[in-house]
Order: C-alpha cells, then structure tokens, then sequence
C-alpha cells in the first residue's frame, strides 16, 4: 500500500495552546509509515480552497519544537470562513477534494470547534459519496469551553479553556488589589469575558478566590440576567462592603444593539461601536452609584485566547497529547472521529484520558455551563464548577525553555514557502463580488 499525505489545517478563533495541538498532530504523523508527507494549510479552510500549502515534516526541528509553547495561530494562521449550503458551497466543498486528490492527501486533520468539525465532517462524506479514499479527523479546540453535552460525556473540557481559566484567574488575583486599592474613588470594577452563549470563561474569575472573599459578580449568559438586576446586585455590595468588582459575557444583555458578525454568523463582541463592558459602565454612572466614586471599565480582549504567559501546562500536555492521539484514531478507526478528552470522576486525583467521539455529534452539539454549577444568586458558582476547572490551570507556570533576548518568549517562525500549485487558481464562493 502506497503511503498518503498528511494536510493540517485550523479554524476558528485561536488559544494559548492551539499550536501545541499542531505540533501533536505533525510528530504523531511522522511516527506512522502509512503516513508520507505532513503539509499545513495557511490560514485554515481559506488556505485549502486557494490551494496555499507548506511543508510542515521538513520544518528545522528546534524551530518546530518551539510550537508547543507559541500561542495564538499565528504559526500558519486560521479563519472564520464558513462553508454553507447551496450550489455555490458544493463547489467550494468539490474544491477540498480537488486540492487534496492534487496533493496525494488521505489524511486529513482539522483542529477547532464545531464549526470547523462541521466542515470536516461534510468534507468525509462527500469523499466517501464521490469513492475517494480519505480519512477526515478532528482536532477540539475552543477557550469557551462549549463543545460538547453539559453531561460531558461527549469530551469533559476542551484544550484552550484552561489556558482562558487560568488567565482569569491571575487577572481577578490582581484587579481585586487593584479595587481594594483604589475603591474610594473608582468603587465598581467591570470586567468583560470572552463567551457569547457559555459562561464558562466569566465563572473561571471565581478561580482566583474559591474562598469567597472578594465582592465578586459574574454575569452568565445561561442565567438571563439584565442592566437592572446587575444594578441592584452591585448598589448591594457597595451598600455592604462599599466596592464591587462585575464580569460580564461578552454576550450580557446590557440593552446595546448587536455588534458586527464574523464569518461563521457569530455576532462579533468588540467589533462595533459598543460593548457590555462599555454598556454597563455607562449605565451605571448614568444612573449614579449609593457612594462615592465612578465604576470603571476593561476589555482584556483577544488576550485572554492568545497569551503564552498565562499559559496552564496542564492545558499544553493535554493539546499536545489529543493531537497525537487524533492521529491514531484516524490510522486505528478512519474517518468521522474528534479525538476527545474523557475525565475518571472515581480517581481520587484528576485523571484523564483520552477517547473518541464522531464529528457529526459534536458539530451539532453546544453546551452552556451546567445550571447545577450556578449559584442561587445567579451571580456566582458553586464548589463543585471550582473543583472541575480548577485542575485544568496547573499548579503553576512551566518555564518556557526557549526564550529570546530579556528572557521573553521566542515563538516559533516557520518556513512558509508555499507548495507548487497544481490547480487552476479559485476564488473561495464566500469571497465572489467582494473587494480586496
């Protein structure tokens, strides 16, 4: 039997630890004679369609190693291009196959959450209509946690998401200092999450004081809360402790108009002109606090998704071991699989390991966090949402072994020369009338 080609790709927003995936991925298909050739596509799905590939098994190996500690996806970039239904999404589907049957690929790993599981899944199905031989396998990967059922059953947690926790958990331990400083004249601190439907992020801030201590509010997406429940909660805490430190989703319901949309038809949180952060803030200051002083705003943004510094070594392993593993389930079990990552709840100490679950469920899937992790007051969680997230932002920072000039970190820079085409040149359906 002939060897076949390997081809890479990523899609969707980034993580602290995507690349660790990435590299998983690429030594696990060096490891297998089945496998030949290990390319990547640039930029995702999009580098598919135009046809834009690089060698990844030939790559200088210190410099490949380096991937394992370089966050975000800038190694060989990803997208938000969502391939649709209709005419003009077939072709563009025709068009994968097209690409990889030009470049011996029979192995084909998608790395991201379920839209892009959804991509791959389509992708293994038309090949197997059409009798072509290749085996599509997924990759998890998203900071907000939502892949999957809230049973877990499915995947307990998803690389990214303790990188995100453990970012916010480091982030609370200092804004806390920060308000208890500074509360005579700037009482209420907000703070805006990344998660549009799932909470998870947001809840991650009570990581950073399980006991209790600070007046600490968080406002989930699950829990329906508005302007004027955050209000009273907040004229509460300033009336009993005179300061209040408030996380919002970025999807609060804070009465703003909805923000642009990316590719997927996501609503796009900091893209427009408004935020929950900014909302909230506004709107307090506007109404007019019981004490003192004015309520102040932050953004950490695209951060939280693509810091090294914060990066959970327990999150890096656990990438690095499912993309490995992603590889043997594809050789073991063929097409349709995500690799998974299941937790043993009778160990007495966290324990993992790692599964299986076929693409076509976890692209239907969107979990929120579990009701029965949410406090009553619907501003908090409870012991048992702290003893599942807390394993998965370490106990402490691994030092990067490779670091550059003051000791800041060296990510990795690959070799990006791209691969001959040897197609006609094709515009992406999505991208047909646009300028630029």
């Amino acid at each position: 039997m002939s060897k076949k080609n390997a081809l890479v790709s990523l899609g969707g927003g980034p993580s602290p630890v995507i690349n660790a995936s990435l590299l998983g991925v690429v030594r696990a298909c060096l490891d297998f004679d089945e496998i030949g050739e290990v390319y990547g596509a640039l930029h995702g799905v999009e580098g598919v369609l135009k046809e834009e590939l690089v060698r990844l098994d030939t790559q200088d190996p210190p410099e490949l190693a380096k991937l394992r500690y370089t966050p975000a996806s800038g190694a060989i970039g990803t997208c938000r291009y969502k391939l649709g239904k209709g005419k003009r999404a077939q072709e563009d589907y025709t068009r994968i196959l097209d690409v990889l049957a030009a470049h011996d690929v029979g192995y084909f790993f998608y790395i991201g959450g379920n839209d892009s599981m959804d991509t791959a899944f389509k992708v293994s199905e038309l090949a197997r209509k059409k009798g072509v031989c290749l085996v599509c396998a997924g990759v998890p990967k998203t900071i907000d946690n939502d892949l999957g059922d809230e049973e877990r059953t499915l995947i307990d947690h998803t690389p990214g998401f303790g990188s995100a926790a453990r970012y916010w958990a480091m982030l609370m331990r200092d804004a806390e200092a920060e308000n208890r400083g500074m509360y005579v004249s700037e009482p209420v601190s907000v703070y805006q999450a990344m998660g549009r439907k799932a909470g998870f992020i947001a809840a991650a801030a009570r990581l950073a004081d399980p006991e209790r201590r600070m007046p600490l509010q968080m406002y989930f997406a699950e829990t329906g809360q508005n302007i004027e429940t955050l209000y009273a909660n907040v004229c509460r805490s300033l009336k009993d402790c005179g300061r209040a430190i408030v996380i919002v989703s970025e999807g609060f319901d804070a009465g703003a108009p909805l923000g642009a949309r990316d590719g997927f038809g996501h609503i796009e949180y900091g893209a427009g002109d408004d935020t929950a952060m900014q909302s909230v803030v506004s709107y307090l200051n506007r109404r007019g606090l019981p004490v003192r002083g004015n309520a102040t705003g932050q953004i950490p943004g695209v951060m939280q998704r693509g810091t090294s510094s914060c990066r959970s070594e327990v999150d890096e392993r656990e990438a690095y071991e499912v993309g490995r593993h992603a590889v043997k389930i594809a050789l073991r079990d063929g097409t349709g699989w995500m690799a998974t990552i299941l937790r043993d709840y009778t160990a007495p100490h966290y324990r993992i390991h790692y599964d299986k679950a076929l693409m076509k469920t976890i692209a239907n899937s969107a979990r929120q966090l579990p009701k029965a992790w949410i406090a009553e007051s619907g501003i908090d969680v409870t012991d048992d949402y702290v003893d599942y997230a807390m394993p998965l932002i370490g106990d402490g920072l691994r030092t990067v072994p490779i670091t550059g000039p003051g000791g800041l970190p060296d990510h990795a820079r690959l070799d990006l020369t791209r691969l001959a085409k040897k197609l006609p040149d094709y515009v992406p359906a999505n991208f047909r009338g646009r300028r630029g």
